[in-house]
């Protein structure tokens, strides 16, 4: 995006301010940034449709693609604006070895071990992680832990069916698409949705049970985490973010 935005020809130097930070291998759906361009002295303010255009026709190489572009405010700030953040996480069930995943949702889904899952349990204890709570215990520890308050306040937490992409053509597989959402408006840094998701799966395969959730939450303890119950990078999307 830096790149691609020298070319907008700016007069002062031009930074981008995105919204979110993801893990790596983590995709994103639409994310959303902000940036100013300072036009030239006599030039006309650069409309949002050429901005889209311009910026696309240099990020051609990469997976990256400007969706639409506004005129907004000076007091704007794209991640401290937001209301609210949407991830998704993307699960497969049906796949008894990596190699079953279908090749156009290679990286775009997780498929844990094991057969089906106990969806009305993950329901309960999705339950749990609803409202406002210290996610200590569902965070990484780093560098930024002890100055960043682990009070999160989650306002969706949603196991669903969903389907997969182009899986109409091969019904006969008997693969299952899932996934679950989260909302809040801002989430920890590293490995939080991440953490969640893995251990909603862990109790829909009968290694935790619902209450464990809750249990995990009072602990306040990044190390009480169960060990392996991290979902990985390649299912979560950022889903969208509100203004």
């Amino acid at each position: 995006l830096q790149k691609a935005a020298q070319n907008l020809k700016s007069v002062t130097p031009i930074k981008f301010h995105i919204s979110s930070r993801t893990d790596a291998g983590v995709h994103a759906l639409c994310n959303s940034a902000h940036l100013d361009v300072q036009r030239a002295p006599g030039k006309a303010p650069l409309p949002p449709g050429q901005l889209v255009r311009s910026l696309n026709h240099y990020l051609k190489p990469e997976p990256i693609r400007i969706l639409s572009a506004h005129r907004v405010a000076d007091s704007f700030h794209a991640r401290f604006s937001a209301h609210s953040r949407t991830y998704v996480y993307r699960l497969l069930l049906g796949c008894s070895h990596h190699s079953e995943i279908p090749v156009f949702e290679r990286d775009l889904c997780w498929a844990p071990a094991g057969g089906s899952l106990d969806v009305p349990a993950m329901r309960d204890a999705a339950g749990f992680l609803l409202g406002t709570h210290d996610f200590s215990t569902f965070r990484s520890l780093s560098s930024e832990t002890p100055v960043k308050s682990p009070v999160r306040t989650i306002l969706q937490a949603e196991i669903r069916p969903s389907a997969g992409l182009l899986s109409h053509h091969y019904e006969y597989r008997g693969l299952e698409f899932w996934e679950l959402e989260f909302r809040s408006r801002s989430f920890l840094y590293r490995q939080v949705v991440r953490r969640m998701a893995g251990a909603l799966v862990a109790v829909g395969q009968g290694k935790l049970s619902p209450r464990h959730i809750k249990e995990l939450l009072e602990k306040k303890d990044a190390r009480a985490f169960p060990p392996h119950a991290m979902a990985p990078p390649s299912g979560l999307f950022l889903k969208s973010v509100a203004y």
